[in-house]
């Protein structure tokens, strides 16, 4: 195995990027501008060979890491080289340096205290591919939590860190887990020292959990021996808070009204795929990541349209109550400058084309029997009897009747001035006009 850290030549040290109870990460840097992450062990290796079972254990579990990159998976980080420390004889992993923030960083300020819905389902689904890749391995990581999940900043995708964990023994976990500051995502079998393909799954629920509800079930408040016990018989015993009414809670005062209502609408089938990898005993839990990716892309891929917080039959009202108040004001003329949205805009349009439509219609239809009514002969008409005055007549007669009437005593007046005698005989060569 090659010796190389950063006393060793061809390799640079750049500084320590985090310490914890699994060791430390330093950024490294090699010839060049290849820069990389460097995990040291803090368990020392006597000697070389079989004979040592620290560096038999390393042996094993490192060649369990190779075939993570055997098949590269952009969601998992790739291991570079590994090898033991010239300086104290520690056991190293050098991996790819990532470039971006941790999921814990985009937890705090400036950044919001959750996550938004769509980025939220972004990180399941590629933190499920990435258990998937290393667990169809063979590969535990046991160590997963909001800050060994990073952000790359190059390719946008989220990556899986730091598989210190992996290449340790079982007593050198429950010695590391005693005093390791992540107990907050740490599975109730890991307080025994266990490290199953579930316990991947339990952690991976409380990623989820803490970026919907902006917290994690069971905090640490302070890091004493007490608080420590406390989180750990949350983890073991206790019923989870519920995630949504801590969402809505934790919910971002700067967005709108609008907005939190979208953010409050997480489907059925997310908060169920949580639930179940947070069960207590880890055969409650999706077997392995393999099947929890499946499940992942069945349910998110579903046409059905759920909502976890069971608040859907008010929210419809109180959204259709908000659409009716802003019709009622258009109508009123109360708030001109109000704007629509596209689905009411196109709907107003299309009425009042309809409207326009039917108008012109009615009026084609109303100009048709006026035409042929000028044509009628006078001799057609009924005599009508009536033995009001004249006035009277006019108001109760027709209007059509009054003109015909006015124009026969217009042509008697005629006749008399001239002398002379008209037929009245209607001309039979007169068409009605065609349209």
């Amino acid at each position: 195995m090659s010796k190389v850290f950063t006393i060793t030549e061809g390799l640079e040290n750049l500084g320590a990027l985090r310490t914890g109870g699994q060791g430390s990460v330093y950024k490294g840097k090699r010839i060049g501008s290849i820069f990389s992450a460097v995990k040291l062990i803090p368990t020392p290796i006597s000697k070389e060979n079989e004979g040592d079972k620290n560096y038999r254990n390393f042996q094993n579990e490192v060649s369990k890491l190779q075939k993570v990159n055997e098949n590269p998976s952009p969601n998992v980080v790739k291991m570079l080289s590994f090898g033991i420390t010239e300086s104290g004889s520690f056991p190293f992993i050098e991996m790819e340096f990532i470039d971006g923030p941790d999921l814990s960083e985009l937890l705090k300020p400036p950044h919001e205290k959750i996550f938004t819905l769509k980025e939220l389902v972004k990180v399941a689904g590629q933190l499920a591919a990435a258990l998937a890749h290393c667990h169809n391995v063979g590969v535990k990581h046991g160590d997963i939590k909001s800050n060994n999940v990073k952000y790359n900043i190059h390719t946008g995708n989220y990556v899986l860190l730091d598989f210190g964990l992996a290449i340790m023994s079982e007593e050198q976990r429950r010695s590391s887990i005693r005093h390791a500051g992540a107990i907050e995502f740490m599975a109730p079998e890991q307080n025994e020292g266990k490290m199953l393909l579930q316990t991947d799954i339990y952690s991976y629920g409380i990623i989820l959990y803490e970026l919907l509800a902006g917290q994690v079930p069971f905090p640490l408040n302070r890091n004493s021996d007490t608080e420590r016990n406390n989180v750990r018989v949350g983890h073991m015993e206790n019923d989870l808070p519920n995630m949504m009414e801590l969402r809505k809670t934790n919910l971002p005062g700067t967005w709108l009204e609008e907005q939190k209502k979208q953010e409050m609408m997480a489907p059925d089938w997310l908060i169920a795929l949580i639930d179940k990898c947070l069960q207590k005993d880890p055969k409650d839990r999706f077997s392995n990541g393999m099947v929890l990716h499946e499940c992942f892309i069945e349910s998110s891929l579903s046409a059905k349209p759920l909502h976890a917080n069971k608040l859907d039959d008010t929210t419809l009202k109180a959204e259709n109550k908000a659409l009716t108040q802003k019709l009622l004001e258009i109508e009123s003329q109360k708030n001109p400058g109000i704007v629509l949205s596209h689905f009411a805009f196109t709907t107003i349009v299309i009425t009042l084309l309809a409207l326009i439509g039917y108008s012109g219609y009615s009026a084609f239809k109303t100009s048709e029997p006026q035409g042929q009514s000028q044509i009628i002969a006078i001799d057609s008409l009924p005599v009508q009897t009536d033995t009001g005055t004249f006035e009277g007549k006019k108001q109760k007669e027709p209007a059509i009747i009054r003109r015909v009437e006015a124009d026969s005593m217009r042509k008697s007046e005629e006749e008399k001035e001239a002398d002379t005698t008209e037929d009245l005989t209607p001309d039979s060569t007169i068409q009605p006009p065609s349209f």
